[in-house]
């Protein structure tokens, strides 16, 4: 037996507790789209092959989850779960994934690394619209983690017209 129709309703607002504050308001965000989710993957992996790798590229959107992945040709099998985790860590903390890396090597922060997705290497960087974040890029493939910064951050330099 359960509820059912408006009664079962009633009983369940009734349940919540007291009623929203009046001056309550729904939240306008910014979020990433697949337009821009697809112009810094093809930037990426533009820069990656003028340099000669082939790299995997993550995009995910302001809730972590993922927009784009672009596997490149040649990129080995765990770069794209790399790339994922880079991105996702970029856009949770707001920081290059090579930022996250150093702040967090050997302090008492470093129980950070041990949180699900989360990763400690360099290639990520958050993406902005103004101060708000909208997700991450990440990047994985390159001989270097610096050279996975490089095209990432020469994504977001690119795509700087889509985001204002």
């Amino acid at each position: 037996m359960g509820f059912t129709g408006f009664s079962g309703f009633a009983v369940a607002l009734a349940l919540v507790g007291d009623a929203p504050d009046a001056g309550a308001q729904a939240l306008t965000q910014r979020n990433m789209s697949l337009e821009i989710a697809r112009a810094l993957a093809d930037a990426s992996i533009a820069c990656a092959k003028a340099d000669g790798y082939d790299v995997s590229v993550a995009v995910v959107d302001r809730a972590g989850e993922m927009v784009v992945l672009m596997r490149g040709n040649m990129a080995n099998p765990h770069n794209a779960e790399l790339a994922r985790r880079k991105a996702y860590t970029a856009r949770t903390y707001g920081v290059s994934t090579m930022e996250f890396r150093n702040r967090t090597n050997g302090t008492d922060l470093a129980g950070q690394r041990e949180l699900v997705d989360i990763i400690p290497l360099g290639g990520g960087l958050p993406v902005n619209v103004g101060m708000e974040r909208i997700g991450g890029l990440g990047l994985s493939g390159a001989p270097t983690q610096e050279a996975d910064d490089k095209c990432a951050l020469q994504a977001i330099k690119g795509a700087a017209a889509l985001l204002k």
